[in-house]
């Protein structure tokens, strides 16, 4: 399995024998403007620059990557962020660690947010709880990602070229997209958006956790937890819950 016919790059499953040598067939293509890639599966490999290499140009063809956090939560906005990595001399060491944020434990990953946003680019965007039930969860992460790219490219004064997108959806973003199935276990720019969108919204969490207290918030950020539940339940919901969501909705058609 390779590129679909929209050009998403996709993984592929892979024995473990002759995984490596794989790997590094693969890993640093040739320069080919927009050309899809087939990524092979590699549990150990951290995600590198060799896709916004391949894609793009630092100077001349920017890559950003974009990722979200909070899509599947019963409460709380949706966040996205944009981050535009340095390609042009190898991998910065202040890159180093950076990963996937749910492979990333909260200590390192929260130090990992300040480093770079201290030494890299990047835009946020968020979609509130309104936005996520008039439109729905899927328009508003686009929302939220077009309004990470915007942020961006207003730090930068110019809109990226092409935007590097976690998973297989193309948002409508105002620049170029390709998608990236596993992108923020593959790209570093991605892993780096996801991180920013992370604690950016666990930080939401932890301040509307305060003000909302029983829901478990700080810990659960909004997830559909057994706790969570049981405080919809004896609780109710508040401003903050997604009311299009099957478990607030059946829960609040209950209490009517």
């Amino acid at each position: 399995m390779g590129p679909d016919s929209e050009g998403t790059i996709v993984a592929v499953p892979c024995a473990r024998r002759h995984i490596r040598a794989l790997i590094q067939r693969n890993r640093h293509p040739k320069p080919s403007p927009l050309a899809p890639a087939v990524r092979f599966c590699d549990t150990s490999a951290m995600p590198d620059l060799s896709h916004e290499i391949r894609l793009g140009h630092a100077e001349t063809f920017p890559v950003c990557g974009v990722d979200e956090a909070g899509r599947g939560p019963l409460a709380g906005p949706v966040v996205a962020a944009a981050v535009l990595l340095p390609c042009g001399g190898g991998i910065p060491d202040w890159c180093a660690g950076i990963d996937d944020s749910k492979v990333v434990k909260q200590a390192k990953r929260e130090a990992l947010f300040a480093l770079i946003c201290q030494n890299a680019p990047y835009g946020v965007g968020i979609a509130s709880v309104a936005e996520i039930d008039e439109i729905n969860i899927l328009q508003a992460t686009f929302l939220a990602m077009r309004r990470a790219v915007e942020g961006l490219a207003a730090m930068t004064g110019k809109m990226p070229a092409l935007a590097l997108v976690d998973g297989n959806q193309r948002p409508p973003l105002p620049c170029a997209v390709q998608t990236l199935v596993d992108g923020d276990a593959l790209s570093l720019s991605i892993a780096a958006a996801s991180i920013i969108a992370k604690v950016t919204r666990d930080k939401m969490m932890g301040q509307l956790a305060l003000e909302y207290p029983g829901y478990g918030w700080e810990r659960n950020q909004g997830y559909g937890t057994a706790q969570h539940r049981a405080a919809i339940k004896t609780l109710g919901a508040t401003p903050h819950h997604r009311r299009s969501f099957a478990p607030v909705s059946q829960q609040l058609a209950l209490t009517l």
